[in-house]
């Protein structure tokens, strides 16, 4: 058990969260019907992500986006939003169809996700970290009819614009290069550089009908057979995020004793520093929408970088870091950070991974002042549905926390997926609430196997205590995360399957202090056959991202273990590895 409060906690979750979302509060609930299942939601968060734009109104004259030494206002941003989003109708995008958005953490990024979603389109971010022919495959998949990228995204794909017959134009941001012939345009051509958005006239958005529940986001996620599958979501989906966050802070005063304040229209601006990709909910949902919401400040940087995000931290007046585990440690153990005053730092919030106690114990020390937050969910529930933070994670720093007052939290008997199992006992998370993505995206058969009644199959095993918190155990699927970013095994598998020298392979997780876990393979050769290690962690670079590559690969001449049923047996693998000394 940590340090706490004398006298804390004044109160249990439940009794925090029913004077939370008690009629006319700020968190109020209500429940509504969402595809057929009567649903609890946060009654006062924006309906729409439309609606977040429009309410931007309300902060014209603040600085709204810092990426590096440029600055865009709320001003600038919302006239070359409504340019943009004027352009994308004159360009035929209508409601349902697909903008991709690939590129860097740019404020361009943020400039096609909102636009598109604000006139009814599906904004579909893709992994920036993609190599061609994985950003090939997304365009086709998603079907897109508008794509905005990047100069390196471009250098990419250039070449095979032609596999995408129903990409109709391709906007191409901070390019100096020629473009080709035909679809694509250079960004600036329609907008300007971003120190020019501010000339542009703050026109009305473009008319659009939309609901809460209507689809607006497309999330790619890695799937345990492969390809990525993408996850579509709506408007309510995203923002409940707001709810989930805000309300889990305000329940740390109530477990204190004190009341939780409330947002005063003269407060400082807050400002937030984005330390992961935008295309990851980490960066999209908990801290770009949520911060845009209350009017807050949004800093980016071009790459992750401790020592330029703690200059960046001083110089904006940073409230807010984090991101996911790996960038958290690499902050805490900056050998520069003490040089730099990060005291206005008062909340330091990650998800992506299990949480390390000593990574804990590291931030209070070198964050006195702050309110240290972690958060569990996946793709399919649009970021957090439990949350741990302040006092409560202090002494149960190895749970997620407790679901949010608007979600459900069961284990399950992972064999038949139905019966509910009791306090303490081990079994599958399923997660239910306002969050829950409609499905997968042209996976018919993925979406019913996931997606029942309302509820997500998360794949995590793990169980609850007495007061609802939530442990996470494992997990049911064969994926690993390396840095917050989920990698499937069987997607790096079936590429080595494409060596001609392999005839078995498995890939595992290595335990790694900062990442939490890098790929590793195990793999046997074809008789006759030869191929080293390097050659084999070269031909998965070759074809999939960077971050996806094994670190290591043993090469062996001895069959995979493998259970009666012919499936190889991951922990047998792993002591394979370990006998070897194969190690992160």
């Amino acid at each position: 058990m940590g340090e706490t409060t004398p006298g804390w906690p004044a109160m249990s979750i439940a009794e925090a969260h029913a004077r939370l979302t008690a009629p006319g509060s700020r968190f109020e609930m209500e429940e509504v019907e969402i595809r057929g299942v009567r649903t609890r939601v946060w009654k006062n968060i924006p309906p729409t992500l439309r609606a977040i734009v429009e309410q931007g109104r309300r902060h014209l004259g603040r600085d709204f986006i810092v990426y590096e030494d440029e600055r865009v206002t709320y001003d600038a941003f919302l006239a070359a939003l409504s340019a943009f989003a004027h352009e994308l109708v004159a360009q035929g995008v209508g409601k349902g169809d697909r903008v991709a958005v690939a590129m860097r953490n740019l404020p361009e990024w943020l400039l096609a996700f909102y636009a598109a979603a604000a006139i009814g389109a599906i904004a579909t971010p893709l992994n920036a970290w993609w190599t061609g022919e994985e950003l090939v495959f997304g365009l086709a998949d998603c079907g897109a009819k508008v794509a905005v990228v990047d100069a390196e995204r471009y250098a990419r794909i250039a070449g095979r614009l032609d596999e995408l017959p129903g990409l109709a134009r391709l906007y191409v941001c901070r390019g100096e290069a020629s473009l080709a012939e035909g679809k694509a345009q250079a960004l600036e051509a329609v907008l300007g550089p971003t120190a020019a958005w501010g000339e542009l006239p703050l026109r009305d958005l473009p008319p659009a009908d939309l609901a809460p529940d209507d689809p607006a986001i497309l999330f790619y996620t890695s799937g345990t057979t492969g390809r990525p599958k993408g996850v579509l979501s709506s408007h309510r989906g995203m923002n409940s995020s707001i709810g989930t966050l805000g309300a889990a802070l305000a329940r740390t005063y109530l477990r204190r004793g004190e009341t939780a304040p409330e947002p005063a229209p003269d407060a400082p601006q807050r400002a937030v520093l984005v330390s992961v990709p935008l295309f990851h909910a980490a960066g999209s949902h908990s801290s770009m929408n949520g911060t845009f919401a209350m009017g807050g400040k949004i800093v980016l940087l071009r790459k992750w970088d401790p020592e330029r995000g703690c200059e960046l931290i001083v110089r904006e007046g940073v409230n807010m870091a984090g991101g996911v585990v790996a960038t958290t440690w690499q902050l805490v153990e900056h050998p520069g950070r003490e040089a730099h005053d990060l005291s206005r730092i008062d909340l330091i919030s990650y998800g992506g991974a299990p949480c390390p106690p000593e990574l804990l114990r590291r931030l209070k020390l070198a964050f006195p002042q702050a309110v240290i937050r972690q958060n569990w969910g996946m793709t399919e529930t649009n970021a957090s549905v439990t949350t741990n933070i302040g006092e409560d994670f202090v002494n149960r720093p190895e749970s997620c926390g407790p679901p949010a007052a608007t979600a459900e939290v069961q284990i399950r008997d992972p064999e038949d997926g139905v019966t509910v199992l009791p306090v303490g006992a081990a079994g599958e998370i399923w997660a239910k609430g306002p969050m829950t993505a409609i499905g997968y995206w042209n996976r018919p058969e993925a979406t019913a196997e996931t997606f029942v009644d309302g509820w997500v199959r998360t794949g995590d095993l793990g169980r609850l205590d007495a007061e609802g918190f939530c442990y996470i155990l494992d997990r049911a699927k064969d994926m690993l995360i390396r840095g917050g970013e989920n990698i499937s095994c069987a997607e790096v598998e079936n590429v080595l399957y494409n060596h001609p020298a392999v005839a078995e392979a498995a890939v595992v997780g290595l335990p790694h202090r900062v990442l939490g876990e890098e790929p590793a393979a195990v793999v046997r050769l074809r008789p006759g056959m030869a191929a080293s290690e390097g050659e084999l962690r070269a031909h998965v670079a070759a074809q999939l991202a960077a971050f996806k590559a094994p670190v290591r690969v043993l090469v062996t001449s001895e069959a995979l273990p493998r259970n009666p049923t012919g499936k190889i047996l991951k922990p047998e693998v792993r002591k394979l590895l370990a006998d070897a000394g194969v190690a992160a």
